[in-house]
């Protein structure tokens, strides 16, 4: 019996007792009050059983015939194991002639086992345990996010934070993710704080190489170089849930540093990373715990600042041509003639590529002059963006075709050196020609 059928039987029992009235009794059951008069005399002549519904049990007159049931099951089983239910109605209607509803295969596949729910399918993380030492493993990552609301277009901001105490070690907002904006937040970080032992990012093409047939590089990107020569290993993640610090936070900076960033007025990068000190001064009082041991694993940055401009910048090799000249971002290098770069026709170059200086080509760490024939700079068609940098490469290209001036096509004729002369009459030119001739009275 259901809940439904108990409870008009307690109330019919209280009705044949005399405690409670017909209308009363219809109130509480929510009927009529001639339907409660027909139930209490059922109820008279068979007792409870004869408040059970007769169609309760019954196979339902529209039931799917079980053959028809177990030929889909046996078809999605054979054909379509992999396939979900919308995508496995679709084939059984398309393929077989066999029309069953999405909901209806559903149903059939999960109690066959075929199909999983999405309950059955949900995966659990292991919690991992915090580092015990502060320094020892800094979670590195950007966000990309409205941080100005519509006050500004959208930007990133990485973000350094310690595994061991949530402790944020370094903000900073940049156009979007890139080399050179980590070497940025890297030496603001370097400068402050020293060098951790690592750093734990994602799969980002900045830190790690795709691709296992890349030539050059020694299997290592520009910031993965760079870290290397400061003896600090990188790590990335398999899955943004191994990083959940690092993603917790910035969903907590996405609700609590947009707003105060409103508050303040501020709606430009420069201003805003001016004002992140005061905020991860403040949020770090509010939520950065104690290590578990006090000891703190960064090391001094032994390092001079000329060493550490060579280091935080690209750094790659060329080949000299015999003509003295190489290729480098969508430019042509050509060296000025002097002792040294006369010799070096066939060998490699060094390229220091700072983000705030201008090129620098060195040879046994001497530098050499040079001049420099740039093609087109745009961005490169078909070039690969990824998803990160896609908001600031589509920036580029918009600024890039707003200044771009409109090529006009020379004629054949123009092009031999014809130039259209205006038109002559010859009637006016000769009156002119007479009006000069008149001597002056």
């Amino acid at each position: 019996m259901s809940k439904q059928d108990l409870r008009r039987i307690e109330v019919l029992t209280e009705v044949l007792a005399g405690q409670r009235t017909t209308g009363s009794a219809a109130s509480i059951l929510n009927m009529s009050v001639r339907q409660t008069q027909r139930l209490l005399k059922r109820y008279q002549d068979g007792g409870g059983a004869a408040l059970i519904h007769k169609a309760r049990g019954r196979t339902a007159s529209n039931r799917i015939n079980v053959g028809i049931r177990d030929y889909a099951l046996e078809l999605v089983r054979q054909n379509y194991r992999d396939f979900g239910p919308t995508l496995a109605a679709e084939a059984l209607r398309g393929r077989h002639g066999l029309e069953v509803s999405r909901e209806t295969l559903r149903k059939w596949m999960v109690e066959s086992g075929v199909w999983l729910s999405r309950k059955q399918r949900r995966s659990f993380h292991q919690p991992r345990l915090r580092r015990e030492h502060y320094g020892e493993l800094i979670q590195i990552d950007g966000s990309e996010h409205r941080w100005f609301e519509e006050r500004a277009a959208p930007c990133t901001l990485l973000v350094f934070i310690d595994d061991a105490t949530s402790k944020l070690m370094q903000l900073r907002f940049v156009p979007s993710e890139s080399t050179d904006s980590y070497f940025q937040a890297l030496r603001g970080y370097l400068q402050s704080h020293g060098c951790p032992v690592a750093f734990y990012s994602d799969k980002h093409s900045v830190f790690r190489i795709q691709r296992r047939d890349a030539k050059g590089g020694q299997g290592m990107t520009q910031f993965g170089r760079a870290l290397a020569e400061l003896n600090i290993e990188i790590l990335c993640a398999n899955s943004s849930q191994a990083k959940g610090r690092v993603e917790r936070v910035n969903r907590t900076l996405q609700d609590r540093l947009v707003k105060d960033l409103r508050l303040a007025g501020v709606s430009d990068i420069d201003t805003a990373n001016e004002f992140l000190s005061g905020f991860v001064e403040r949020f770090n009082e509010r939520f950065a715990i104690h290590a578990a041991k006090p000891d703190n694993l960064h090391r001094p940055l032994n390092v001079s600042a000329g060493r550490l401009n060579d280091i935080l910048c690209y750094r790659e090799q060329r080949y000299i041509g015999a003509q003295l000249s190489f290729h480098y971002d969508r430019k042509q290098i050509i060296l000025e003639r002097n002792e040294i770069s006369e010799s070096l026709a066939g060998k490699y170059v060094e390229l220091y590529d700072n983000a705030d200086g201008p090129l620098e080509v060195r040879w046994n760490g001497v530098s050499l002059p040079y001049r420099v024939f740039s093609k087109d700079q745009r961005v490169n068609h078909t070039a690969i963006v990824e998803n990160k940098r896609l908001g600031h490469a589509l920036a580029l290209v918009k600024a890039q075709q707003d200044l771009r001036l409109t090529t006009r096509v020379m004629t054949n004729s123009e092009k031999g050196g014809y130039r259209k002369r205006p038109r002559k009459i010859y009637k006016q030119q000769m009156a002119i020609e007479a009006a000069m001739e008149v001597p002056a009275s």
